[in-house]
């Protein structure tokens, strides 16, 4: 009966992972782009019917990929063993991403989209680093999520290199608070990021 739950949270934890981050993937490589080219008339009407169906599938896409991923993390013993060095990776790296869905993407969401009031364009701002911020993330966080069973680490888990690549993290989020986009402006620029952190830190846990 254990396994049975355990398979049941897993697979909800995978099938609203790829819900999620499939949307934010929608969101920065097609949507934010099109709304660049897209005449007023279309883009006002992606804005009152496309973008609010997308945001509810990704914020609550999000929360069932959090909740059920804190059940796993919890089975494996991960809250007191840091031996999992990429599970922590992927645990801290998700834990950001879904504070910055419901936290920053989503309230400035809603006045970008006229849901409520206040500044468009410092809301789409700040709305836009945290999405960037969380494609950024989504590379270590698959790391993470696939590392606990597929990535061996001659040095062990809990290093001076595990310790590196959280802090990383750490750094990474406070921009995305009070920082700039950078490299991550343009889609190729955040592609290329994601796959360079996720190299950095894939490095950092195998070589420290």
């Amino acid at each position: 009966m254990e396994n049975a739950i355990g398979f049941i949270f897993r697979y909800f934890h995978v099938l609203a992972g790829i819900t999620w981050i499939g949307m934010l993937y929608y969101f920065n490589f097609v949507q934010t782009e099109y709304f660049k080219e897209a005449e007023a008339d279309a883009k006002k009407d992606a804005m009152a019917k496309l973008a609010p169906r997308a945001l509810w599938w990704f914020r609550w896409g999000a929360a069932l990929t959090f909740v059920t991923g804190l059940y796993l993390f919890h089975k494996l013993g991960a809250f007191t063993n840091f031996d999992l060095a990429p599970i922590w990776v992927g645990a801290l790296a998700g834990t950001f991403m879904f504070l910055n869905v419901w936290l920053i993407i989503w309230p400035n969401q809603q006045v970008v989209l006229g849901m409520k009031p206040g500044d468009g364009p410092t809301s789409a701002a700040k709305a836009g680093l945290a999405s960037r911020t969380n494609t950024l993330f989504s590379g270590p966080m698959l790391l993470g999520m696939l590392g606990s069973k597929h990535l061996a680490l001659p040095l062990g888990g809990a290093s001076t290199g595990l310790y590196l690549a959280l802090g990383l993290i750490v750094l990474l989020e406070i921009n995305a608070l009070a920082g700039k986009q950078g490299p991550m402006t343009s889609v190729k620029g955040v592609i290329h990021m994601s796959a360079l952190l996720t190299l950095v830190i894939w490095a950092l846990l195998y070589y420290m």
